[in-house]
């Protein structure tokens, strides 16, 4: 059974579903006004894990995944890009989409627009007003009244007397209480606006989610999840407006994947270590390094991200597929124990790198019984870790279309986060030669082993090594594998 952590209680649980057999999932996604960044795909990979492991676990899983496309940055950045709203968002919208596919997300049964979804956003404000707890301020904005609801903070643990004491809140005569946030926005000149009953306006961010989700998946549903910078206010918030409108508990399991760092320090702009998805999947050799890399730490902590990690994962996951060169995966066989230790490790809050451990353990198996010529013992093992791999969305890549890929960057110990912050990072060797040519060397290797011309094979092996090209001989062939290497 899957025991995961729940930030609402702070403790890890026995997952139990409202409807049996059946799981109901939200997870806040993008707000499309710029390329995702490294923090933006780490959630999305642990989300996409989550789904994964539900779904092979045998639940009918419902996934919903929102983009947020109207909102302040989007509005601000179209203007300063003198582009329409609709021609950002839908540029940003397909980038994403794009960048998260080639990290192995898949794409969620629902991505609501909340553009799409103004009826069911004003019916819920409106609800709110009839119930006391929003209210029409003088500036024709529409505010939530945080006092009106009792259990405000019990997420976050925050209390309100607390957040009075240390807010640092601008003078607004148009709110009842400093902490009220807005629901809907009145219109401004050069805004998008929509009818309401309050007049032209546009909904404010906290509540789309809301609306949507309820829309979707019901006023009571199983998971919701996303990046801990989001806990408060947005998921406070939403729980807030959710519970008042519908008279429901709203989310049973609140799930919140932990912050990336950057050389140890936090990732932002203004220190400059701000990396975008598209960055980091150029300085890989294959976007599931990057997804190697994020699963190699529990969901719930901090995350370091360098070039010098990227290269650690890099070779990781080239040991696993180095594993499954020359073998033939056996059909399916009864699940080993190492099987049941990976499962356990999932259901045990996404234990990644428990996980991956068994996996690791599992390439040792397979290259023990080929040493030993047990190629059926290969071939078993062999099918065990790809099953289990492609439960994490790894070793999906025929193992000789990895190993032919070159690592796009050799890394120094020490070096810094990219190859801008402090020159130490190295072009990867044997980008300079195809895979063409490389073959024909190695028949020209061939011809000159074949003829006992040992001088001229050593000196082709020579030239191969010296643009970064590893040769494998095996007994009686001699055409030997290859790949490519650091």
């Amino acid at each position: 059974m899957l025991h995961i952590h729940n930030s609402m209680t702070g403790r890890k649980e026995p997952f139990k579903p409202i409807r049996p057999g059946e799981v109901r999932m939200y997870v806040c996604g993008m707000t499309v006004y710029d390329y995702s960044h490294i923090g933006h795909g780490r959630m999305m990979i642990v989300f996409d894990l989550l789904r994964r492991h539900l779904a092979a676990s045998g639940y009918r899983v419902t996934f919903v995944r929102n983009i947020t496309d109207i909102d302040d940055k989007i509005i601000k950045r179209a203007a300063e890009n003198g582009e329409p709203i609709a021609a950002l968002t839908e540029r940003f919208i397909r980038a994403n989409q794009e960048d998260f596919a080639a990290l192995g997300v898949a794409p969620a049964d629902h991505e609501p627009r909340a553009t799409q979804y103004l009826p069911q956003i004003v019916d819920m404000v409106a609800r709110l007003i009839e119930r006391g707890h929003a209210y029409v301020g003088a500036n024709g904005d529409v505010y939530y009244s945080v006092a009106s609801f009792a259990p405000y903070g019990r997420l976050s643990g925050k209390r309100l007397e607390d957040l009075r004491a240390g807010a640092r809140v601008e003078i607004d005569e148009s709110k009842r209480d400093p902490l009220d946030f807005v629901l809907w926005k009145a219109a401004k000149p050069g805004e998008p606006t929509w009818e309401s009953p309050w007049g032209p306006g546009r909904p404010g961010w906290h509540i789309e989610c809301s609306a949507m989700s309820v829309a979707l998946l019901g006023p009571h549903f199983d998971i919701h999840g996303g990046g801990l910078d989001l806990k408060f206010p947005h998921h406070e918030n939403e729980i807030a407006q959710t519970c008042a409108a519908c008279d429901t508990e709203f989310v049973n399991v609140w799930v919140h994947n932990g912050f990336v760092r950057v050389d140890e320090e936090k990732m932002s702009k203004s220190l400059g270590n701000f990396f975008t998805v598209r960055e980091v999947l150029d300085v890989v050799r294959d976007p599931e390094v990057i997804r190697y890399f994020m699963l190699s730490s529990h969901y719930r902590g901090p995350i370091n991200y360098s070039l010098e990690n990227l290269a650690q994962a890099d070779a990781a996951l080239e040991r696993l597929y180095n594993a499954l060169q020359d073998v033939e995966a056996a059909p399916a066989t009864p699940a080993t124990t190492a099987t049941q230790r990976f499962l356990a490790a999932l259901d045990d809050d996404l234990n990644t790198p428990v996980a991956i451990a068994e996996l690791q353990g599992l390439a040792r198996v397979v290259n023990s019984a080929r040493a030993a010529g047990d190629g059926a013992g290969a071939a078993v093992a062999a099918a065990e870790l790809v099953a289990l791999g492609a439960r994490l969305g790894l070793l999906e890549l025929d193992p000789q279309v990895f190993m032919r890929k070159a690592p796009k960057n050799r890394i120094r110990v020490g070096a810094g986060a990219h190859e801008s912050t402090d020159g130490d990072v190295e072009p990867a060797t044997g980008s300079g030669i195809t895979d063409a040519e490389i073959t024909a060397l190695i028949e020209q290797r061939a011809a000159a082993r074949k003829t006992k011309n040992y001088a001229e094979s050593d000196r082709i092996r020579d030239l191969l090594a010296a643009r970064g090209v590893v040769l494998e001989d095996r007994p009686g062939e001699l055409l030997p594998k290859w790949r490519r290497g650091r």
